[in-house]
C-alpha cells in the first residue's frame, strides 16, 4: 500500500473556504477549472425564483448523488453509465496519462455537498418547537430549508508508488450541529448535519513505457438507517452533486473526446460510471495556439481533468461575462437576471429566506451596474479575415433570391423534401444511415450514438451554409413522441452512413398519424437551424 498525504491530516473531507481557498489556487493545477468546477457543485442547488414554495426547489440534488448502498440497490444492482444524474452508491474514472518523468506527483480532489438540515425553532414558555417560518420583530422572515456545506479532500501520491498498489483514504465528512439565536428572544435556527462515510481509491496501471491508465473511485461506504426510507431523507448521508479534479507534475492526460492516435485504443478500454472526464486547466492562449510548424493537431491532450456527473466538452470554461453563478449553468444569464429583477417585493423577501445563497443571487441583481449587465447580451471571442470562398460554397444566395436575414430567404427550401448526397446517395426525409460521429468537432454527447440507426426526418440548410440532417433513433421509444413535436438528434452529412434495408435490417416502421404534422413545422424557415 502506498503512502500519500491527505492535505490538512483530517480523515474528513475539508470544509470550502471560499476567501482561503481562492488564496491558496492561484498556482495550483487546478486554479483554472475551479470556477467550472464550482458551477458543477451548485449546479441545481436552488433554481429560479429560488423560492422554497416553488415546485421546482421541492425536488433537489439530482446530479452525482452517491447514496448509501443499502439503500441504492435495495431492489438491485445499479446499472452503470455515464450519466451522473441517476442514483448510484459509487463513482468511477477512468482516463489515459503520460509521465514525462519517473518522479511524477498525481493530485486526486474529491469535491461534493454534505446536506445540512435548517430547522427553525419558536422559543415557547419552556423550550423551543419547530415551525415551518417564523417572522422575527424586525419584519424579517425564516425558513426551515434544507442547505448544504462544500467538503472537499486532496490527495497526493507519486505516480511510481500508485503502481506498487492502490491508495484509499476517507472522503467523509462528519456530523455536526450548529446553533443561531434570533433577535429579541423569538426563537433560533438550528442547523444539523448528519455523519457521510466515504472513502476514494486511486489506483494506476502501465499500459506502455510512459502511458498509464489512472483510475479514482470514490463510494458511499454508510449504511442507511432505514433501507427503505424515502430519497428525502436518505439524503442526509449522501455525497451530492460529487466530481473529481485529477492533475499533477509532469502529467499529460489524452482526451476522452478527441484522443491522440496512439492512444485512442487504451482510451477506449477506460470504464467510467456515473461521471465523465474531459480536459482542463490550459489557459486561453494555449488552447488557440498553433501546433508546431502547422501541422494538425493529433488528438487533444490537457495538464488536468475535470470528471463531472453533467457530460461536459473538453477545456469546459464560464463566460467570462457572467458575474456570478445562478445554480443554472443551461440558462441565459440575462434571461435569468431579467426574470429575478421582476420577482416582486414579497417574492424576493421569501427568496431571501430560503437560502442565504439566493440571497446573495438578489443582491448582486438587485445592484448590477448597467454596464455589467450589457456584456450579458452577447459578445463576439473572436474574428478572422474574410477569405476566399470554399468552391461551391453557397455564399451567394443567387439571383433572385434575398440574403439569409431578410424575409423570403428561405423561399424554395423544403426541409421535408430535400435531400442531400451522401457517399452518392440522396438521403432525405425517410432515409434510414448510421450514425458515424466524427471525433474532433462531434458533441460530446453524440459520441455515445456512434454506430447506431437513425431514420432522416428533415434536411436542414444553416445561414452558414452548412447543411445537418435531423434524426430519430430506431431503438428510441420515444422516437414517434420526438417526431411529433420536433426534437431531434442533428449530424452533419459525412457523419452519416447511407443504409440499405437488408432483411437483418427491417425498414422502420410508417410514422404515426401525430408525425405527418411535422412537415408544416419544418418549412418554417426559423426552425432551419439545428438545436442541439
Amino acid at each position: 500500500m502506498p503512502e500519500a498525504v491527505v492535505e490538512g491530516g483530517v480523515p474528513y473531507a475539508a470544509p470550502v473556504d471560499g476567501e482561503a481557498e481562492s488564496t491558496s489556487r492561484g498556482g495550483h493545477p487546478f486554479a483554472r477549472l475551479s470556477a467550472v468546477a464550482d458551477a458543477v457543485l451548485y449546479e441545481g442547488y436552488l433554481l429560479y425564483p429560488y423560492r422554497r414554495s416553488s415546485p421546482k426547489n421541492r425536488v433537489r440534488w439530482q446530479f452525482g448523488v452517491l447514496l448509501p448502498p443499502d439503500w441504492v440497490e435495495r431492489d438491485g444492482p445499479v446499472v452503470p453509465g455515464v450519466s451522473g444524474s441517476a442514483d448510484s452508491w459509487y463513482q468511477q474514472t477512468e482516463c489515459v496519462l503520460r509521465a514525462r518523468n519517473t518522479d511524477a506527483v498525481l493530485r486526486v480532489r474529491v469535491r461534493f455537498l454534505q446536506m445540512q438540515h435548517k430547522q427553525v425553532e419558536e422559543a415557547t414558555g419552556g423550550g423551543h418547537r419547530p415551525v415551518e417560518s417564523l417572522r422575527t420583530a424586525d419584519g424579517t422572515a425564516h425558513l426551515t430549508f434544507d442547505e448544504a456545506v462544500p467538503r472537499e479532500t486532496d490527495l497526493v501520491v507519486p505516480l511510481a508508488d500508485l503502481l506498487r498498489g492502490g491508495f484509499t483514504a476517507s472522503v467523509g465528512a462528519p456530523a455536526g450541529e450548529e446553533t443561531e439565536q434570533l433577535p429579541a428572544g423569538a426563537g433560533r435556527v438550528v442547523r444539523r448535519r448528519r455523519e457521510v462515510r466515504a472513502s476514494a481509491t486511486v489506483a494506476a496501471e502501465r499500459l506502455a513505457e510512459d502511458v498509464y491508465r489512472l483510475r479514482v473511485r470514490t463510494e458511499n461506504t454508510g449504511r442507511a438507517a432505514d433501507p427503505r426510507a424515502a430519497r428525502d431523507e436518505v439524503l442526509r448521508d449522501a455525497l451530492i452533486a460529487t466530481h473529481t479534479l485529477v492533475g499533477g507534475e509532469g502529467l499529460e492526460f489524452a482526451s476522452l473526446i478527441d484522443p491522440p492516435a496512439a492512444l485512442s485504443d487504451h482510451v477506449r478500454d477506460c470504464r467510467n460510471a456515473f461521471t465523465f472526464p474531459v480536459l482542463g486547466g490550459c489557459s486561453p492562449d494555449e488552447l488557440t495556439a498553433p501546433s508546431p510548424g502547422g501541422a494538425p493537431r493529433d488528438g487533444d491532450t490537457g495538464p488536468a481533468l475535470l470528471s463531472a456527473p453533467i457530460i461536459l466538452p473538453d477545456h469546459p470554461r464560464v463566460a467570462p461575462e457572467s458575474p456570478g453563478d445562478l445554480h443554472d449553468a443551461g440558462e441565459i444569464d440575462e434571461i435569468l437576471t431579467l426574470r429575478t429583477m421582476l420577482l416582486t417585493d414579497e417574492e424576493k423577501r421569501e427568496a431571501r429566506a430560503t437560502d442565504q445563497r439566493a440571497a446573495e443571487i438578489l443582491d448582486r441583481v438587485d445592484s448590477m451596474p448597467q454596464e455589467v449587465f450589457a456584456r450579458l447580451h452577447g459578445a463576439i471571442r473572436s474574428l478572422s479575415p474574410a477569405g476566399p470562398a470554399a468552391p461551391g460554397a453557397p455564399t451567394d444566395p443567387g439571383p433572385g433570391r434575398a440574403a439569409w436575414w431578410r424575409e423570403g430567404a428561405g423561399d424554395g427550401l423544403s426541409p421535408a423534401t430535400d435531400t442531400v448526397p451522401v457517399d452518392g446517395v440522396p438521403v432525405g426525409r425517410g432515409s434510414r444511415v448510421r450514425l458515424c460521429p466524427r471525433g474532433r468537432g462531434a458533441d460530446a454527447q453524440d459520441m455515445f450514438l456512434a454506430g447506431r440507426t437513425a431514420q432522416v426526418a428533415a434536411v436542414f440548410h444553416d445561414v452558414d451554409g452548412s447543411t445537418h440532417l435531423a434524426v430519430t433513433l430506431d431503438d428510441d421509444p420515444a422516437a414517434e413522441l420526438n417526431g411529433w413535436y420536433g426534437r431531434f438528434h442533428y449530424f452533419r452529412p459525412e457523419e452519416l452512413e447511407p443504409l440499405t434495408d437488408t432483411p437483418d435490417e427491417p425498414p422502420a416502421a410508417t410514422p404515426a398519424a401525430p408525425v405527418a404534422a411535422a412537415p408544416d413545422r419544418l418549412r418554417d424557415p426559423l426552425q432551419g437551424r439545428p438545436n442541439t
